[in-house]
């Protein structure tokens, strides 16, 4: 089921299948926002190039970045949507997802609800479906604030898994880093461009990831620009070479002894490594 506005609003409530590989791709995911909620066990995906499996009830928030191949899917559940149904970033202080569900994690988020949460999500989610039918000029805004809850719910869930919600101060200022780095990890390569552009000393920036037990602001840097530079590797559109200049690096040899470095392996055997992997798989 779609809705599509006149101001290209876009917004879809589907149940995946093992037949929806095309769903995945990166052209039709171009500019969206995805939810997937899994509802077996067993579904083995390939994520920027390394094997995962999801079982009943896990949830995945994916932006148009990942790389994203599917080996085996049962079923899910999927909503999908653009910033002009509705913007996280905008709506940041409404709903708290920005840099916790998207933008600014390091890897994929997922989420593993209890029961109780699952009955709750469950809820929301069949009256999202029947919204979904209507056709007055409530709609839209009936679906915005449904998808907000789900939003909402997904974020507190995530947060409960994964940080120390009695710092909040610190807890913001992590995320607001992490989604400054999604923003410009490709220009700015150093703490203190990012300190800066936080109003924070670069001390300060340490010291707030070495308290939540966190990698520091310099290596998640460098492994932001690495996980790009694997994406760009799978996709396979460009040249090492090209990839390299992408990213910021004036030379290919830069460029690999950095890739090698946070990853272990030069660009072209990982290259390599992840062709042999998606053969084996498929």
């Amino acid at each position: 089921m779609k809705y599509t506005g006149k101001n290209d609003e876009y917004f879809e409530v589907s149940t995946l299948n093992s037949l929806d590989y095309h769903l995945f791709s990166n052209k039709v995911q171009l500019g969206r926002l995805s939810l997937i909620w899994f509802q077996e066990d067993g579904n083995v995906l390939l994520v920027d190039g390394q094997e995962r499996t999801y079982n009943k009830n896990e949830i995945i928030c994916l932006t148009e970045f990942y790389a994203i191949e599917i080996v085996k899917l049962s079923t899910a559940k999927m909503i999908r949507f653009n910033k002009f149904f509705y913007c996280v970033v905008n709506y940041d202080s409404a709903v708290g997802c920005r840099g916790v569900l998207f933008y600014g994690t390091m890897s994929l988020p997922v989420l593993s609800p209890n029961n109780e949460e699952v009955d709750i999500l469950s809820s929301v989610w069949r009256m999202l479906e029947l919204e979904m039918k209507s056709q007055d000029s409530l709609q839209l805004e009936m679906l915005q604030m449904m998808l907000k809850r789900i939003l909402i719910l997904c974020t507190r869930l995530y947060k409960e898994q994964e940080y120390d919600l009695e710092d909040k101060e610190n807890h913001d200022l992590i995320r607001d880093f992490l989604y400054q780095v999604e923003l410009n990890f490709r220009t700015k390569k150093t703490v203190s461009e990012y300190a800066e552009l936080l109003n924070r000393s670069p001390k300060t920036l340490s010291n707030v990831f070495k308290l939540a037990n966190r990698s520091s602001p310099l290596q998640i840097i460098h492994n932001r620009i690495a996980l790009e530079a694997k994406r760009l590797l799978i996709n396979k559109s460009k040249t090492i070479s090209e990839i390299g200049y992408d990213l910021g690096f004036s030379d290919i040899q830069t460029f690999s002894r950095f890739f090698k470095k946070n990853t272990k392996v030069s660009p072209s055997d990982y290259q390599d490594n992840v062709s042999k992997i998606s053969n084996v798989l498929t």
